[in-house]
């Protein structure tokens, strides 16, 4: 039986060890789950704004959280009550390869740097870019589109990309700067969505075997 896919995304405030987590979605088989935190700012008219920029048949859960801290608490319950059943699979675009990564190595940091216990205990999880990029051409005018966006606008429809309010992922840095949290989340939302899609174009034409799945589990857990 093959594992359903839910595919997961994050958005920071950068690069470094001491930037944070704004935001974390996934796109679960009822529709799409977002966290995002406000930094103690107050906010109202998130969920409102999203659901009326995404398309029709789009069910998204948006709740918002005052902190990171609370935020990765409250994913890790997420995580315990929806992605512990042994037929899911968490995938990434460049969450997590063998030679690098973003979403899992900076989600490790920022657990540890708060001391929250770690959320994906006996989730299995694969990264789909080395599926799109080593079994797939996504050269246009001799150029390869192997990042999320450009692949999805190659392999997939590209509607998705209609959902998203910024041409680029940087801009998601100023809208939490900013206080614009329904657009920060629509980026998400539209990143989370281009994951899925490409994750099941993968599904469609290559073997299970191209997907190196591996456990997320710690070694000691909490």
């Amino acid at each position: 039986m093959a594992l359903e896919q839910v595919a997961f995304d994050i958005e920071t405030t950068g690069f470094d060890a001491d930037d944070v987590v704004t935001t974390i979605g996934f796109a679960v088989p009822m529709g799409v789950r977002v966290f995002v935190q406000t930094d103690g700012r107050s906010v109202g008219g998130v969920t409102n704004a999203v659901e009326a920029a995404v398309p029709a048949g789009t069910l998204v859960n948006v709740s918002t959280h005052a902190s990171e801290q609370e935020l990765l608490t409250a994913v890790a319950e997420f995580a315990a009550e929806r992605l512990s059943d042994a037929g899911m699979l968490l995938v990434a675009y460049n969450g997590e390869r063998w030679n690098g990564g973003f979403d899992l190595p900076f989600l490790r940091t920022r657990y540890a740097r708060l001391d929250v216990p770690w959320p994906f205990v006996d989730v299995p999880y694969a990264d789909v870019l080395p599926v799109v990029s080593d079994r797939f051409n996504t050269t246009v005018d001799g150029d390869e589109h192997a990042d999320l966006a450009a692949a999805y606008e190659v392999l997939c429809d590209g509607t998705h990309g209609d959902v998203d309010p910024f041409a680029d992922s940087k801009e998601a840095v100023a809208a939490f700067a900013d206080g614009r949290f329904a657009d920060l989340v629509l980026h998400n939302v539209a990143d989370v969505l281009r994951t899925q899609a490409l994750g099941r174009v993968a599904e469609r034409y290559c073997a299970k075997s191209e997907f190196q799945v591996k456990s997320l589990t710690p070694t000691r857990s909490s």
